[in-house]
């Protein structure tokens, strides 16, 4: 199964729903919280291409961006490959 990183923030419930899609489908994530630590939302907003929003998540190199985006991929059906694919 592909690397997961996801960035999140305590309270968000953006973040939740992502995390708890990952956790439905089984998937291991490296959640990295940005609460207070600016260089770590620093690096997240380079990575990111200067997305400032949480969650921001990536599957292997893919940067498949906040909880809209991969809830989208569920419901297209495309999650699953691109877990499986990285």
């Amino acid at each position: 199964m592909a690397k997961i990183d996801i960035y999140t923030k305590a309270f968000c419930p953006y973040c939740s729903h992502a995390l708890a899609l990952l956790k439905s489908k089984s998937a291991d994530y490296n959640e990295i919280k940005i609460d207070g630590d600016m260089a770590i939302r620093s690096a997240m907003i380079e990575r990111s291409n200067g997305s400032y929003t949480v969650p921001q998540i990536f599957i292997g190199n893919v940067h498949v961006g906040g909880c809209d985006e991969l809830v989208g991929l569920e419901r297209n059906n495309k999650l699953d490959t691109l877990l499986a694919a990285q």
